[in-house]
């Protein structure tokens, strides 16, 4: 014959929601990652739209090299502007572009304004007519900013 054993009944716990901790620990959560991933997005850009200007100042290189081969006086620089090129257009809320030139050399510049300012170790990107690619900070010359 088996005992008869009193036992209360085991506690049965109802889940009815969440607590405010709960969603509080949520929430930080979720503003860490955002923030990690919203910093992570904006240098990506600032970097994919400082390699469309690289790829403009190339593109303007190009043109002046053109020009030196085919203007009225040829192999000289002297006189010549940058074209409208499309890149420039479409970069110009982020760089503005200029044109240093003289008889025999040249200079193409991207100087970084607006949102790609953020970019701050690669402010000043250039490109002469002996392809010597340079970039600077608002401070001092730098390395790393040309692919």
């Amino acid at each position: 014959m088996r005992p008869s054993h009193n036992h209360p009944p085991p506690f049965v716990r109802t889940i009815r929601g969440l607590t405010l901790i709960e969603i509080m620990v949520v929430l930080a959560l979720v503003g860490i990652l955002a923030s990690i991933a919203l910093s992570s997005y904006q240098s990506q850009a600032r970097k994919t739209r400082r390699y469309a200007a690289e790829s403009c100042l190339m593109e303007q290189a190009q043109y002046m090299q053109r020009y030196y081969t085919t203007a009225s006086n040829p192999m000289t620089y002297q006189g010549a502007s940058l074209p409208a090129a499309s890149c420039m257009t479409n970069l110009a809320s982020h760089y503005a572009f200029s044109l240093t030139n003289a008889s025999q050399s040249f200079s193409v510049r991207a100087v970084a304004s607006g949102a790609q300012a953020g970019d701050t170790s690669c402010r000043t990107l250039a490109l002469n007519q002996a392809a010597l690619q340079s970039s600077s900070s608002a401070s001092a010359a730098t390395t790393g900013c040309w692919p």
